[in-house]
């Protein structure tokens, strides 16, 4: 059975577990604690992050990209990047503006000092921070109301790698309910969509030791 080391609320970590059950692979998951610099966990992936996947023959992947890219490479059946080279192109831009401008802007200032920081004892939340965050997020929702009210899904007719990434970094940041839902409906219906589908379940029965999500959070009918 292939292994995925994860952390609950690291969207990276979401991005790969959605897309493997998109996939249809079977995996099992271990919680892996990044910042108890565990040396077993260090040997498979010395930069010490999740996720990493095992394969079941011990083939060892590390990197949310570097894994997806592997995953379409090796089950190519129900493709999450396209079907031909400028729809790739167009969903891996999208991916790089989640996993890179929408978790710097967003995810970073707001999971990051909410929860990483109680987590890693790192003293308390950083006010700025957490108001350029909510200040950011806004932009965001607009992106996905403009790109959902002209196509089916964010990257074109279909869902791919770019919906599941813009899914898994938005799902965390519901979970500490800071996603204004009411203020952008295009967004929220596109939300809604994805966060039915039943490789997105999963991760809405996640529990974070101490911290509740909101009624809304596992409600595909919000």
């Amino acid at each position: 059975m292939r292994l995925l080391y994860h952390l609950w609320l690291s969207p990276f970590s979401r991005k790969v577990r959605v897309a493997l059950r998109e996939k249809n692979l079977d995996f099992d998951m271990k919680v892996e604690k990044v910042w108890e610099r565990r040396p077993g966990f260090l040997a498979i992936n010395p930069a010490g992050q999740v996720p990493v996947l095992v394969e079941p023959d011990g083939a060892v992947i590390a990197d949310s990209n570097a894994i997806c890219e592997y995953l379409e490479e090796v089950y190519p059946d129900r493709p999450l990047l396209g079907d031909d080279a400028r729809q790739r192109a167009e969903v891996r831009r999208l991916v790089n503006w989640f996993d890179i401008k929408f978790d710097r802007e967003v995810t970073a200032n707001l999971v990051g000092q909410k929860v990483q920081k109680k987590f890693l004892g790192l003293g308390q939340p950083d006010s700025r921070a957490i108001r350029a965050g909510l200040a950011n997020i806004g932009t965001h929702l607009d992106y996905i109301a403009y790109l959902s009210e002209r196509r089916q899904w964010l990257a074109g007719e279909g869902i791919s790698l770019a919906d599941i990434a813009a899914g898994a970094h938005l799902s965390t940041v519901d979970y500490i309910g800071d996603v204004p839902w009411d203020d952008y409906p295009a967004a929220k219906d596109w939300y809604a969509r994805i966060k039915s589908r039943p490789s997105f379940r999963p991760l809405l029965g996640d529990h974070i030791p101490g911290i509740r999500p909101p009624k809304h959070y596992a409600d595909l009918d919000f």
